[in-house]
């Protein structure tokens, strides 16, 4: 169908963060005393922070710990050790012309998803950026609350044909639980099982099939 509004997910959808967010992740299970190969690291490709370092044995104080070190690094480095997908600014100049309001739903924190879509010159073409506060508060609950604000802030009153596209189970399982469509992306991290698992309506090889279904 078409679709209105599109809401489109960060890390492995727009562009693909691996060497910064496995960098960024070794860096601050170091600080732990903990040691892991960065191709360990890319299941931790966009879901939330404090989720992550929880399968590490991480709780309370120690969670909290390992994200402000792992700011420290993705401030500094990581957010630039990045590459956006080929083909993604070109799909969001058709979409935007085509009268396609888009919009940016991410587990990241609104400043940092802020800062590197500005990086890459594509911030121009989004309505709205919708991330975690700092202290994690908005994805507790998976992608849920991140993908409400953006509904809110676009169509508060659900007017709009709106979807989200993305490459984790989070951002499907996230649109479903707002009652929206959810299409998974598989050049990212995710994968067709985990994608058909979390009730993609569609799933999609390449951007060029992406756009003929927006």
């Amino acid at each position: 169908m078409p679709y209105q509004l599109c809401l489109f997910d960060l890390d492995g959808t727009l562009s693909d963060p691996k060497e910064g967010i496995t960098k960024m992740f070794r860096y601050a299970l170091a600080a732990f005393g903990i040691k892991e190969e960065l191709e360990n690291l890319t299941r931790f490709i966009g879901p939330p922070l404090r989720e992550s370092f929880g399968k590490y044995g991480l709780k309370g104080d120690d969670i909290e710990k390992a994200v402000t070190k792992s700011r420290e690094y993705f401030s500094a480095h990581g957010m630039y050790e990045n590459t956006l997908y080929p083909g993604i600014p070109e799909l969001l100049e058709k979409l935007q012309k085509g009268g396609k309001m888009l919009a940016v739903a991410t587990a990241k924190g609104t400043g940092f998803a802020q800062r590197i879509l500005e990086y890459f010159k594509i911030d121009k073409y989004f309505a709205f950026a919708s991330g975690d506060k700092p202290d994690g508060s908005l994805t507790r609950n998976g992608k849920r609350d991140v993908i409400r604000i953006a509904l809110d802030a676009l169509d508060p009153e659900r007017k709009q044909s709106a979807v989200m596209i993305g490459d984790r189970e989070h951002d499907i399982i996230g649109a479903r639980e707002n009652g929206v469509d959810g299409i998974g992306a598989l050049w990212g991290y995710g994968g067709r099982a985990e994608l058909e698992r979390a009730g993609a309506l569609k799933i999609v090889d390449s951007i060029k099939e992406l756009f003929k279904i927006l």
